[in-house]
């Protein structure tokens, strides 16, 4: 996923709002914005205003957003994984490169490529394990399934690692139990008092593979589209 490229002529545009993807200045009004409605994260010195680009990544303990400021006049670097501050680097002679660093508990590579346009125009692309991430929610999606429901009055997101048969539980990985059974493979583990069962059968067809269904108290959920 590409973001916006960034000129050094734009780089604070008093009227510029903060966007999901490939941003590029403006990061001070966003930032005012986000607080005026209690959502701002950060309480940090120069308020992000070098802000240039931001992505939503779906892994299995959670949808993680990481946030990348670049000062294109002291080479300035920052990576923020969920709001949190994980990586600066203050003065860098070289404007253009990469960092790597890791997202989520079962600490995923994600490393953010800065390119130079032209002049002094960048922009900024993300890998998560070495693949655009386009190329990985792709992958992804063919690896996993998720599910989405209520128990209990709380949200919970499930996400099964078919390759691993790993299951994890709004970012928690839950202690399974897995049998076979006549018709295919059993995977049962709990949430809270709610016995939840995921079944895998063979679909019949090669392309199609083996389908997997959760269901949770005797009630089948419908998979969820991420």
């Amino acid at each position: 996923m590409r973001s916006r490229p960034l000129s050094l002529l734009q780089a604070q545009p008093p009227s510029c709002e903060l966007k999901q993807e490939g941003t590029s200045g403006g990061a001070a009004s966003a930032a005012k914005q986000q607080e005026s409605r209690g959502r701002s994260h950060y309480n940090y010195q120069d308020n992000m205003t070098d802000l240039v680009a931001v992505w939503e990544v779906a892994l299995s303990d959670g949808v993680h957003k990481i946030e990348f400021e670049h000062g294109t006049t002291s080479g300035k670097r920052v990576v923020y994984v969920d709001g949190k501050e994980i990586m600066r680097k203050e003065w860098m002679f070289k404007l253009v490169g990469k960092e790597t660093f890791t997202v989520g508990e079962a600490k995923t590579k994600a490393t953010v490529n800065i390119d130079a346009v032209s002049g002094f125009a960048y922009e900024y692309t993300l890998e998560i394990n070495g693949k655009s991430l386009k190329k990985y929610m792709e992958n992804r999606s063919k690896t996993t399934n998720t599910w989405m429901l209520t128990l209990d009055g709380a949200d919970c997101r499930i996400v099964l690692e078919k390759d691993t048969m790993d299951v994890w539980c709004n970012g928690k990985k839950m202690e399974t139990a897995g049998e076979f059974v006549e018709d295919g493979t059993e995977t049962h583990f709990s949430i809270g008092n709610h016995d939840c069962c995921i079944k895998a059968v063979s679909s019949g067809k090669r392309r199609e593979g083996i389908i997997h269904t959760l269901i949770v108290d005797d009630r089948e959920i419908p998979e969820a589209l991420e």
